[in-house]
């Protein structure tokens, strides 16, 4: 590796200081980009108010049938729904269940596709055709109806983890989401393996697994984290779409969605059932997506190498 500051001069630092170095790099060109910094200050406070839910006053199934409609005021922030409950906590544990939804299911849909798009692009040939196929086979399926018809099937289950279950949500979403990170990896990896420091890591006795995980995976990381991001922001939509349709996380439990579906019948006569968990979905995926593209700009290759 050559000094870039004198080309002449060979760069004999320590690999940490190196990657080390380009952590900084990275870092520091996600800090200037700065919508994607407020996104994250904003996420945080998100996050941070749906842990302290519990510190309400409030509970989110707590029912006051005689103050049902009550619009916000200094006790009920938010107002009330129509059994008197109040909005603000119910918004807040709701924000709760939707965001670990939406982690959880994205943590899910990356590792089943990166394991498939790496050993796809990496081997290549009738191992590729297989999983190919069977990616392009799931694309086909219409997602919302798959989801609509899952949830119901999955709901009527015995088996008690399956019936009225965040986890039953998380895996359904995972299940027809991890394409899409599936066929970016392959196409990462089909680049990457023809490398020449592939290459001679081979030549050097590396084996298949050294070489995926040690080699070839962690220079998709950049791609692989803007996926991520993206798809986290879809999974709390598509959370959301469920619970509201009746088919995701079952009440008493609230979520963003299904706080919207009570509303629809009252959105005229109680505008607030509707407005306030919508803003939420709308802060919190579109501040995903900005931290989204500040990844995307800070792990650009021509961006870290030209400092432009």
């Amino acid at each position: 590796m050559i000094d870039r500051e004198n080309p002449a001069v060979p760069d004999i630092r320590p690999k940490s200081d190196l990657s080390e170095s380009l952590a900084i790099v990275i870092f520091r060109r996600f800090l200037k980009h700065r919508l994607a910094v407020l996104a994250v200050i904003v996420l945080i406070l998100m996050v941070t108010l749906t842990i302290g839910a519990s510190l309400s006053i409030y509970d989110a199934t707590q029912q006051e049938p005689s103050n049902p409609f009550t619009p916000p005021t200094s006790a009920h922030w938010f107002g009330t729904d129509e059994l008197g409950r109040d909005i603000y906590t119910r918004i807040l544990y709701g924000g709760r269940v939707s965001l670990v939804v939406g982690l959880l299911s994205t943590v899910l849909t990356i590792v089943m596709g990166v394991l498939v798009g790496a050993l796809s692009g990496y081997y290549g040939g009738w191992l590729d055709n297989i999983l190919m196929r069977i990616t392009d086979a799931f694309l086909t399926f219409p997602t919302i109806f798959v989801l609509i018809l899952l949830g119901a099937a999955l709901r009527d289950q015995p088996i008690q983890w399956l019936k009225n279950s965040v986890l039953m949500v998380i895996v359904i979403i995972a299940a027809l989401s991890w394409m899409w990170p599936a066929r970016l990896v392959r196409g990462l990896f089909i680049v990457l393996r023809e490398r020449d420091f592939i290459s001679a890591t081979r030549s050097l006795g590396g084996n298949d697994t050294r070489i995926i995980f040690l080699h070839i995976l962690p220079n998709c990381i950049g791609p692989i984290l803007v996926s991520g991001t993206l798809q986290m922001a879809s999974a709390v939509i598509t959370e959301s779409g469920l619970s509201y349709l009746g088919f995701g996380v079952q009440p008493p439990t609230p979520t963003w969605g299904s706080i919207l579906s009570t509303a629809q019948t009252h959105v005229f006569r109680a505008p607030w059932l509707a407005i306030y968990p919508g803003v939420m979905i709308f802060i919190t995926v579109m501040a995903i997506n900005y931290i989204g593209d500040g990844l995307r700009d800070a792990f650009d290759p021509y961006v870290i190498h030209t400092g432009k």
